[in-house]
């Protein structure tokens, strides 16, 4: 065996989608050592991977020289299958006894990225995003999590302002799951989000009640899915943290207003998603919109359409349970 490569996406939620399909290609190649190609954000997440030879963080260049980089990495072998998710000419001039390249997604392509990704391959249904976890993840997610409590956690950024919940909204949300009445009453509300988010997690932490919220922000992201999989609950942006929560098996429920659900709700059997009265398009689609200078774009959610989601997904899956 010489090897398989698994060329994947750069952004974390479009990575973690692609896991099934990787996990599926291992099956093929049971003796394979692994390699994958993804961006550097999104590295982290196969620290933990059987049978990981190397991870090659694609740092995007200038005039596509990354993919240069990546080929001039990988050329020196003949590998015995190369998976490329990015549809790129490189993987047609690196020997491989094997070839899977995806062609690009269609602009009107409504399906699942899950279900697009497995049918591009021929697998109906497709394979199921998973992460994985070490025994010093879960330790530390123990570590730092109440044992015998439940814990609701939250994921109050996300990529771009437009796409972020205020603050306020996820405190108040927080608080009616967590009282007397609530579907979690007496859970500690952990906060996730990257280190660099903190300005922006740092009042949704300040407005939680002091015995019960417990900081996350700047966990590592496989520390962040150990935590995510001891959750009662995540209640998130549209991010690749939700997906990360989807993929551990958390019950998910993602919030969206300027990206598509269509594509990217939460996937899996314990999931659901909520969104704003406007339609993606119509939250995207005036003259002049600009991702990069917009505000919050999920006004339109209220705290109480995001509270009746949570309460059906749990009990939903209390009634399946």
């Amino acid at each position: 065996m010489t090897g398989l490569l698994f060329i994947t996406s750069t952004r974390i939620g479009d990575t973690v989608l692609s896991t099934g399909l990787l996990d599926h290609f291992m099956g093929m190649l049971p003796a394979a050592p692994v390699t994958v190609a993804c961006g550097p954000a999104a590295a982290p997440l196969f620290a933990r991977l059987p049978r990981l030879e190397r991870v090659h963080a694609m740092a995007k260049r200038r005039r596509g020289g990354h993919w240069f980089a990546l080929w001039r990495a990988m050329a020196g072998r003949r590998w015995d299958a190369v998976v490329d998710l990015r549809g790129s000419a490189l993987s047609w001039f690196l020997a491989a006894r094997r070839r899977f390249v995806r062609r690009r997604w269609g602009s009107g392509d409504d399906r699942h990225r899950v279900v697009e990704l497995g049918a591009a391959f021929g697998l109906a249904p497709p394979p199921a995003p998973r992460l994985w976890l070490g025994d010093a993840d879960r330790a530390r997610a123990a570590a730092l999590l109440p044992p015998g409590r439940p814990v609701l956690a939250i994921g109050p950024t996300a990529n771009w302002a437009g796409k972020e919940w205020r603050g306020d909204r996820f405190a108040a949300l927080a608080r009616r799951l967590t009282a007397i009445d609530g579907p979690l009453p007496g859970a500690a509300i952990a906060v996730l989000a990257a280190e660099a988010e903190r300005p922006r997690a740092q009042p949704v932490l300040d407005a939680l009640p002091a015995g019960a919220r417990i900081d996350l922000v700047g966990l590592s992201l496989l520390e962040a899915a150990a935590c995510l999989e001891r959750a009662a609950l995540f209640v998130g942006n549209d991010t690749g943290l939700m997906h990360i929560a989807a993929a551990v098996g958390a019950p998910t429920l993602g919030l969206f207003g300027p990206s598509d659900e269509r594509h990217y709700a939460p996937w899996g059997p314990r999931a659901a998603c909520v969104r704003t009265p406007e339609s993606h398009a119509a939250l995207t689609g005036a003259p002049g919109f600009d991702h990069r200078t917009t505000g919050s774009l999920m006004d339109g959610l209220t705290v109480a359409a995001a509270e009746a989601g949570a309460r059906d997904l749990l009990a939903r899956l209390g009634a399946a349970a």
